[in-house]
């Protein structure tokens, strides 16, 4: 039986939005809110680093370098953090790209989406930034994994797509079954498929490197479900924003669901945990934390 704590990490106002586990054992989170970077030790006090207010923090990830990369949706930037908190930004060439996804590659690099510009931006740990436009207009990339394969693979939110960019910047566009299926978080299994969420249509689908597509439908179609990630048990996990739930699916499909403690806590992000738990983050301040 899965069992559900809550703690309270932030204001109710902050928008927990996005966590991670760092490389120094802590859960890391954007406020996309109030413009902070959480960090909180399961069993500790949480820890608050102050941005832009304005800047809207997004995705947040572990760089090759041992730092923490994080997108500023707003400010059109992208930032890193070290683990006792200094911040680094690098602006981007134009202040229109909207960044959202981002992911460590295979290169040393950090990859990540431009939602407003049609692009994906390639960004080296010393700052340097290349972009690679797409063959498409209004596609709004947006979550962003490396793949098994070598490449990188991403949604497109409005192109009701999946897409691959390798290291040599050729990208493959493989339109999903569904229409207006709106994808949005999207993960590597441990099967080696790339899995993703359709929030707009309320599934899970399943995308073979080789571009051969599976999708699941959830119990309650309309749960909005919007971030994924793998857990350390064979299963993807998944938050439920529009269902205030979190649920799990399994290889060959099989789907659970389970509520929230707290009504309309607006689940978002997920990930596995320093502790070998799942820990979502709740839009309300607080992170729930999966066991079971």
């Amino acid at each position: 039986m899965t069992s559900i704590e809550e703690y309270d990490v932030a204001g109710a106002d902050d928008g927990p939005y996005a966590i991670t586990t760092g490389p120094d054992g802590a859960l890391w989170f954007t406020m996309v809110h109030s413009g902070r970077i959480g960090r909180f030790v399961p069993g500790g006090e949480p820890v608050s680093h102050r941005l832009d207010p304005a800047s809207g923090p997004t995705i947040i990830v572990t760089g090759p370098d041992r730092a923490l990369w994080f997108t500023e949706y707003q400010a059109h930037r992208i930032g890193r953090i070290t683990t006792d908190g200094a911040v680094t930004e690098f602006e981007l060439p134009a202040p229109d790209r909207g960044p959202f996804g981002i992911a460590a590659g295979p290169d040393d690099a950090l990859w990540f989406t431009e939602t407003t510009a049609d692009r994906i931006g390639r960004i080296t740990t010393d700052g340097q930034v290349t972009e690679f436009a797409l063959p498409v207009t209004g596609a709004f990339p947006s979550a962003i994994t490396a793949g098994a394969d070598g490449g990188m693979w991403f949604t497109l939110n409005q192109g009701n797509a999946i897409a691959r960019i390798g290291m040599d910047a050729e990208i493959t566009i493989h339109p999903l079954p569904t229409e207006a299926a709106g994808p949005v978080g999207i993960t590597t299994g441990g099967d080696g498929a790339l899995w993703f969420v359709e929030i707009a249509a309320g599934q899970i689908g399943r995308i073979g490197t080789d571009g051969a597509i599976t999708e699941f439908p959830l119990p309650d179609r309309t749960a909005r479900p919007h971030a994924i990630t793998p857990g350390d048990d064979g299963r993807q996990w998944f938050t439920e924003w529009g269902a205030n739930r979190v649920g799990s699916i399994t290889p060959d499909g099989t789907i659970e669901v389970h509520d929230l403690p707290t009504p309309n806590s607006e689940p978002h992000g997920i990930t596995l945990g320093p502790d070998g738990a799942l820990w979502a983050a709740l839009e309300i301040g607080a992170l729930a934390r999966l066991t079971g």
